[in-house]
């Protein structure tokens, strides 16, 4: 499985928001908003920190793919 964070954009464009408004609105770094960008896994600290700022929850902001060919 991987992580897709598409759903996080899209909120983040439907609330008028640059990813610079996120990294300081949720008080993260500049490397977890490089992470995110490359749909790679963060901690559930950074998870809590996004959902709280952007009041929404987890399945608002991220999603699990599967793999084609992986079981």
């Amino acid at each position: 499985m991987a992580v897709n964070y598409v759903r996080l954009w899209k909120l983040l464009l439907d609330k008028g928001m640059k990813r610079t408004d996120l990294k300081t609105e949720a008080g993260i770094s500049s490397n977890i908003l490089a992470k995110l960008g490359k749909n790679e896994y963060v901690s559930m600290e950074t998870m809590e920190k996004l959902c709280t700022s952007l009041e929404c929850n987890i399945e608002d902001i991220m999603e699990f793919k599967t793999e084609k060919g992986v079981r």
